[in-house]
């Protein structure tokens, strides 16, 4: 297991984090945690949502690969993209679109990962909302602390990472 060197603030994250209901779907009462973070009632600075679209928002990932990783997410909790509407997948694709120009600018990456997790056996961690990773990568980007500590270094906090992005947002 991947440990970490910085990440008191994930405890909230941690305790609260969702899970697959055995009847399928989100907890009905709350959502999803985007839809909890959406509905919190806190600042966009607060909850590091970096854009909020016409149908999807981009936000910093909690639990990050790389300084500068964001996921683009729906409004609407769906689990498949057959699920979206054609004016969601529109907007989700051009926002994920953005979102790479906006995290090139920002850090200046030597490639990207752009992908999605969908469901729990394909590595989806939220498998009841589906979100778009956009990671950023820089060739030799695994250093010495994964290979010999089995943890990985993130030398940027997410206050920072939200505001660098939101800085180059096309």
């Amino acid at each position: 297991m991947l440990e970490r060197l910085w990440s008191g603030w994930r405890a909230g994250y941690v305790t609260n984090a969702p899970t697959r209901r055995p009847e399928g779907g989100a907890d009905e009462a709350t959502g999803t945690i985007f839809t909890r973070i959406l509905s919190s009632g806190l600042s966009d600075d607060e909850t590091h949502v970096i854009h909020r679209g016409d149908t999807c928002f981009v936000l910093a990932n909690l639990h990050p690969y790389t300084s500068g990783h964001v996921l683009v997410v729906p409004y609407r909790e769906v689990v498949d993209l057959e699920d979206l509407t054609a004016d969601e997948t529109t907007d989700l694709w051009a926002t994920v679109t953005a979102a790479t120009k906006a995290v090139r600018a920002a850090y200046r990456p030597d490639g990207m990962n752009v992908g999605l997790n969908l469901g729990r056996p394909a590595g989806g961690s939220i498998p009841d909302h589906l979100h778009v990773h956009v990671v950023p990568r820089w060739t030799g980007d695994s250093n010495f602390m994964s290979t010999i500590a089995n943890t990985q270094t993130l030398p940027e906090a997410l206050d920072e990472t939200t505001r660098k992005i939101r800085a180059a947002w096309p």
